[in-house]
């Protein structure tokens, strides 16, 4: 008995199943990557754009101070007592310190003590000096600031004006936005990253159903070939032994021979209808059998059916009784003749002398039912899954068949978009039912 092996859960073989699975991962790598690309790049934007931003409104509010401060010392001078200078409260430049270097050296506005540690900010007052302006970054006292450097001329000398401001709300605005970006970017990365696995799997699913279909569909060749050999095997054995009886009696008259060619034929038949069975299932699997369809009575074709076999039947002492009812159908007349031959046929091979085969045609709705009953001894319940599985015979079947034909009729009720169930009968004998679409409402 052979029987189509079932796929493992990846419906692949192993080495199908890890180059899906390589596959997937660089999916999933490719979207994490570019996802990961297009974050720093955009996080790495955002965070200078809004850095510039601050930086360049910081400098702008300590460079409105210093021209105010340089405008009022060409004007009049230094102020006096350092009016102006110092820390300013309110307005516009409030939080600001405002320093002043004098061409000699000397700093006004730096407090009593006459200095603050660090301040001023001799670099920035050197570049000032030296291009006119100046703007630096540097920590005063363990505190971040900024230092805006102003040369004034005037008619003593050259004054450096130097206003500070601090940027510790902007270093942690510009902290938490960092955290922000990259707390963010992390998770969109890893939300990214197992979309890309999901995705990767989808789209994987045509891939792995496709290798699957390849696998099953070799180890069916494979199958199929093992069997017809092993089921073409037995009857060439019988015709080889009868031609070799025939040559050792090769001058006696064939009337004295014996069996040989009743053997002879009898396998010839089998082969043949062997032959035409693997052809056909063969034309199915490439395609290229095509159902005819047209409008057909399916009781017509059981009742020309169970009169061909009932003779056949008779010499088996065997009755089939048909119960008809118009059951109309698009289907291929050929075929459905070949599905009701199957079956009734198969019925018979099983049902003992004096047995009863019932074929029943029915209509059901939208569907019409074909239902043939035997009074053999049923099926195994072990068995009932293998019934429609190619060369596949119970350990008790009657002698002389291929394991081909329950085959057949199920790719002709599938053909017909229908389905075909075997089942044991309450009382005894089996039943195998039929159920295909009836005909479209013809147009008027």
């Amino acid at each position: 008995m052979a029987t189509d092996g079932a796929t493992g859960p990846g419906g692949a073989s192993p080495a199908d199943a890890a180059l899906l699975r390589r596959t997937r991962l660089r999916l999933m790598a490719w979207s994490g990557g570019l996802t990961a690309v297009v974050l720093l790049v955009l996080g790495t934007s955002v965070y200078l754009a809004v850095a510039g931003a601050l930086a360049s409104n910081n400098s702008d509010l300590l460079a409105r101070r210093a021209v105010q401060l340089g405008r009022f010392i060409q004007e009049r001078g230094l102020p006096s007592e350092g009016r102006g200078l110092g820390i300013t409260f309110g307005g516009e430049a409030t939080g600001t310190l405002a320093l002043v270097v004098r061409p000699d050296g000397s700093v006004a506005g730096a407090g009593p003590s006459g200095s603050i540690s660090g301040l001023p900010d001799t670099a920035g007052v050197d570049a000032a000096i030296a291009g006119g302006s100046s703007v630096r970054d540097l920590r005063v006292d363990d505190l971040d600031v900024r230092a805006y450097s102003l040369a004034v001329p005037a008619l003593d000398g050259t004054y450096v004006v130097q206003v500070i401001g601090e940027r510790a709300s902007e270093v942690r605005l510009l902290t938490a936005l960092l955290l922000v970006l990259v707390g963010g970017g992390l998770v969109a990365l890893a939300l990214a990253t197992g979309l890309g696995f999901v995705y990767a799997g989808r789209a994987l699913v045509p891939i792995r159903a496709s290798m699957a279909r390849r696998d099953a569909a070799l180890r069916r060749q494979r199958e199929f070939t093992a069997n017809a050999s092993h089921e073409l095997r037995a009857p060439l054995t019988v015709v080889r032994a009868s031609v070799a009886d025939l040559r050792r009696n090769a001058s006696e008259p064939v009337r004295d021979v014996g069996t040989a060619l009743d053997d002879i034929d009898v396998e010839v038949v089998h082969l043949t209808a062997l032959v035409d069975d693997l052809l056909l299932l063969a034309r199915t699997d490439s395609g290229a059998v095509e159902l005819v369809r047209e409008l057909v009575d399916l009781a017509d074709i059981a009742a020309e059916v169970a009169g061909t076999i009932g003779p056949v039947a008779g010499e088996r002492e065997v009755r089939v009784v048909l119960d008809p009812r118009p059951a109309q159908m698009d289907g291929d007349p050929l075929r459905l003749r070949q599905l009701a031959t199957i079956l009734v046929d198969n019925a018979v091979a099983h049902s003992p002398a004096g047995g009863l085969v019932s074929v029943t045609v029915r209509p059901d709705g939208d569907l019409v039912t074909l239902i043939v009953d035997d009074e053999g001894p049923g099926i195994r319940a072990e068995d009932l899954p293998h019934v429609f599985e190619r060369f596949w015979r119970a350990d008790d079947a009657p002698p002389g068949g291929t394991g081909l034909g329950l085959a057949i009729a199920a790719w002709i009720v599938e053909g017909h978009g229908g389905t075909i169930e075997a089942s044991n009968r309450p009382d005894r004998g089996a039943r195998l039912a039929v159920r295909m679409p009836s005909a479209l409402p013809q147009p008027a």
